[in-house]
């Protein structure tokens, strides 16, 4: 491996930070954790190797230097905890999704059906594509599931009809059609309070600690005249940030029509990788909510993960896929070992009392502000501090019961809109970064989307979001509060 600026720019900021003396609250061992964390996150932007490579050797550096667990056996224990997360294989099962959808054909059929359909104009493959999120999220709790395992597989088609593959041509239109399905994901996963998992555990929270207590039609009234808003211009924001070559092209359209004669009537083993889709989503819905009673299961509730290897058991049996697709999914593995990294890597950050630490230093001086100032600043904290985080739920945990707590101490400030603007921020900061959220290792391993364009336009979105977070939901929230 050639040495070069990009290569040592981690190193560098690993070394200044740990030479900087330990700031007064923290120990050598936190303070010397986080200068890892940053070398990390400064490898993954700059691209010095590749992303999975970056996450096992920050890790590794952690679990050997003992920072969280001494014990080098439990320190073992630590880093290897992270593979056993059901997010990570969630995605690496839908990752195995992709290869059903392309294997069997059902993927470039649903393809070639929304191209002949809207392929017209590339805006209108972008309306199509959020569309498709959008009347999946109500019943879908899982976003990885609704945006990585149904979405996902379809999309990724769509590039290649147009002749854009990952790499040099991702550009024509690939680009856009996959960043507009991974920004749609993260508005109507707030737009919802069933289309995100820690919706529910955050409200949860809030009414244990502050006695707010919200509904699913209180929660849509109070975020639709953003999300609404948003739903609206995110294909356009996507085609002005990711500027596609590729504008309109009727005659796709004609030719898609005539692939699709070609393929003619749906083959075997797209009926049944139709079925097993089916099965999915159902299991996905009903399986994951309590009021609905499964007696085949035989509990009330099946894990999104479990549906997923459910799937993939039954495409290994009907001879949809092979093992040895799976083994050669190149893609999936690569985002493993990079997200398993980046979510053991977090999670130490709060396991440590880093975050706390971080919650409190920054929470404390705010007792003193106005309401107003008061709340910015906590709902500023609680969104961007999601830099730190790989996972929705555990930074909900961490950061929300201190940012409410600080909310109370600040006389005058409404802790009920306080608690709105902190949960419906949850979906949204799933944006900003290749980790923030379950479907974003995918969207960022497809190819389609430069590394470094990642991080570019998820900073972009994530500014957009949040403003319309203080300018339009605060005083919508204030108005009917």
């Amino acid at each position: 491996m050639n040495m070069t600026w990009k290569t040592i720019a981690p190193l560098a900021v690993w070394l200044a930070l740990y030479l900087v003396p330990v700031p007064a609250g923290l120990n050598a061992d936190q303070w010397h954790y986080f200068a890892i964390f940053a070398a990390v996150i400064t490898g993954l932007i700059l691209e010095s190797m590749p992303v999975g490579a970056v996450g096992i050797i920050g890790l590794t550096a952690a679990g050997v230097m003992g920072y969280v667990e001494h014990d080098p056996n439990k320190s073992l224990r630590w880093m290897l905890g992270g593979f056993s997360e059901s997010t990570v294989w969630l995605i690496v099962g839908a990752f195995v999704f992709s290869i059903g959808y392309r294997k069997s054909g059902l993927g470039r059929r649903l393809a070639l059906l929304l191209v002949h359909k809207l392929g017209r104009s590339t805006i209108g493959l972008g309306y199509a594509v959020a569309f498709s999120d959008l009347v999946l999220a109500p019943a879908t709790p899982s976003n990885t599931a609704r945006s990585g395992g149904t979405v996902y597989p379809i999309v990724s088609n769509i590039p290649r009809i147009y002749g854009s593959e990952p790499g040099p041509t991702a550009g024509k239109i690939g680009t856009y059609v996959m960043w507009t399905a991974f920004a749609t994901t993260a508005v109507t996963s707030s737009l919802f309070l069933t289309a995100l998992a820690p919706n529910a555990a955050a409200l949860s929270i809030a009414k244990k600690i502050v006695g707010v207590d919200v509904g699913w039609s209180q929660w849509f009234a109070g975020f639709a005249p953003l999300g609404i808003l948003l739903l609206v211009v995110v294909p356009l924001l996507s085609y002005l940030v990711c500027r596609p070559e590729v504008k309109e092209s009727p005659e796709i359209v004609e030719w898609s029509a005539g692939e699709l004669k070609a393929m003619g009537p749906m083959s075997r083993n797209e009926q049944i990788m139709s079925v097993l889709v089916l099965l999915a989503m159902f299991l996905w819905i009903c399986g994951s909510n309590p009021t609905i009673s499964l007696p085949f299961l035989g509990s009330n509730f099946i894990n999104p993960t479990m549906v997923v290897f459910v799937v993939i058991s039954l495409m290994l049996v009907t001879g949809v896929i092979d093992f040895d697709d799976i083994v050669r999914e190149k893609a999936a593995w690569e985002v493993f070992f990079y997200f398993t990294s980046l979510l053991t890597l977090s999670s130490g950050l709060n396991e440590i009392g880093f975050i706390k630490w971080v919650a409190e230093g920054f929470a404390k001086p705010l007792a003193t502000m106005s309401p107003l100032t008061g709340m910015i600043l906590l709902v500023s904290f609680f969104f961007w501090v999601h830099y730190f985080f790989s996972s929705i739920t555990s930074h909900t945990a961490a950061v929300l019961p201190v940012v409410l707590a600080v909310g109370t101490s600040i006389p005058g400030l409404s802790v009920p809109t306080l608690t709105l603007l902190c949960v419906y921020s949850l979906g949204l900061m799933g944006v900003i970064s290749p980790y923030a959220t379950g479907p974003a290792p995918m969207y960022y391993g497809s190819g389609y989307i430069g590394k470094g364009d990642f991080w570019k336009f998820g900073l972009i979105f994530g500014v957009i979001y949040f403003a319309g977070l203080l300018l339009i939901v605060l005083p919508w929230l204030q108005m009917i509060g």
